[in-house]
């Protein structure tokens, strides 16, 4: 099953992890789904309808004679095919673009960009993960240093889980504010990626669960923006 341990292996790339196109289309798993590693291929994990004790919505990547290809939770760019039944889907209608070069995030709605924020970066030793992952759900941590507001658990993993402080493994990226913006634009992180507490609130009230996120080093300067839709 896959749950918020490491994933199992055997599953391919994200056919294009850098891609800031918006994935327009999540799924929602009615029952116990198997999770294969090509449409018709060998199965290797179950998807269940709900993970860590919250509905799981995963972005769909392709489709492919009745099958979909999904972002894979709990496993860096990659994807995992579902075949046909038991799932439904729901329109998603929010981006998020994350530059590292720059220390910006930046929230789209329908394609169009909506708001800014500066953020707060994994360090050199616990980068924040390049590529595209998604809003696995919200939750509360205990203790003041999260200013009282939820946090995003992302789909995305440490790439080096071992770099981590021992009490923060087997722990997703998150997205969350902090106490203070004293740290905005730097690299101080174990790879999470923070806001300001006014703008976490912000997306906390307007984002769905499985809200694609890309994280990019910086968009290239010809490139308009996230501006299509998949």
């Amino acid at each position: 099953m896959v749950d918020y341990d490491a994933a199992p292996g055997g599953f391919p790339a994200d056919p294009d992890p850098m891609s800031t196109v918006r994935l327009g289309e999540g799924l929602r798993p009615t029952a116990r789904v198997g999770a294969y590693d090509a449409p018709g291929g060998r199965p290797r994990a179950f998807l269940a309808p709900m993970l860590a004790g919250v509905p799981l919505t995963v972005p769909i990547v392709e489709r492919r004679s009745g099958w979909a290809a999904v972002l894979l939770p709990s496993a860096n760019r990659t994807v995992a095919w579902v075949p046909p039944g038991n799932w439904t889907t729901v329109a998603l209608r929010d981006l998020l673009v994350v530059e590292r070069k720059t220390y910006k995030l930046t929230w789209l709605r329908d394609d169009k960009p909506v708001q800014t924020w500066r953020t707060t970066l994994g360090t050199r030793e616990t980068p924040t993960p390049l590529g595209r992952t998604f809003l696995l759900g919200r939750s509360s941590l205990i203790g003041r240093v999260y200013a009282d507001t939820d946090v995003f658990a992302l789909g995305a993993v440490p790439d080096d889980p071992d770099a981590v402080p021992a009490g923060l493994r087997g722990a997703h990226i998150g997205l969350h504010t902090w106490y203070n913006d004293d740290d905005l634009g730097t690299n101080v992180t174990d790879g999470c990626i923070r806001i300001t507490r006014s703008g976490q609130r912000k997306l906390l009230d307007e984002l769905d669960p499985g809200t694609t996120l890309v994280v990019v080093d910086k968009l290239p300067a010809a490139t308009p923006g996230p501006l299509t839709t998949q």
